[in-house]
């Protein structure tokens, strides 16, 4: 009885040390619209700024996120990119594109890629979004001066978009990041001229 009861309780502490943490959860953010912020407008991307696709998909391969499209471009087929098994699949919510229309309502944000893809953000949003089978948590709000957007994955990767004007707002800078594993795995700004 004794054997059994030691077994138990090996088995018991093994378990125990198997219970995985809690995943890690989004909360809205911002309250109001920033007072004569407006990110409204059509917008190029400074051609020195152009490599933005390949710098994503090297981040996305060096993750273990597959070798398949790490974005989708604004030209794809979303069906067409391919995940590996290991790596995060937060890549899927990240769009790209040299050319930005963006049109704010009092309510949210429609920003069209290329004239092809167009992501809709309401001002502090907090839901479930996907891309066919994946999912992931969104929510996206002003915060200093600034629209952001957090994507959590269901594997902990984190994918925050935040755009700002600056230069009197001639110019809209775009700031990527995505953390997977407590580490910065993507690092990107690009800077959008405003076009006339």
């Amino acid at each position: 009885m004794s054997r059994i009861a030691g077994i138990l309780a090996v088995a018991s502490l093994a378990l125990a040390g198997c219970t995985m943490q809690p995943r890690p959860q989004l909360t809205p953010i911002g309250d109001a619209i920033p007072a004569g912020v407006s990110l409204a407008g059509r917008w190029q991307l400074r051609a020195e700024e152009d490599d933005a696709a390949r710098r994503i998909r090297e981040a996305e391969y060096k993750s273990g996120g597959g070798v398949g499209d790490a974005v989708i471009p604004a030209k794809r087929d979303r069906g067409r990119s391919q995940r590996g098994p290991g790596g995060p699949s937060v890549y899927v919510f990240l769009r790209t594109g040299s050319k930005l229309k963006i049109t704010q309502t009092p309510d949210g944000l429609f920003i069209s890629f290329d004239r092809s893809v167009v992501e809709e953000y309401r001002f502090r949003e907090h839901r479930l979004v996907n891309v066919g089978p994946i999912e992931a948590d969104r929510a996206s709000g002003w915060q200093d001066g600034s629209y952001v957007i957090q994507t959590l994955d269901g594997k902990g990767a984190l994918l925050q978009e935040t755009y700002a004007l600056e230069e009197g707002g001639e110019v809209l800078v775009r700031i990527v990041s995505i953390v997977y594993n407590d580490e910065e795995i993507l690092s990107l700004r690009q800077a959008f001229e405003r076009l006339l």
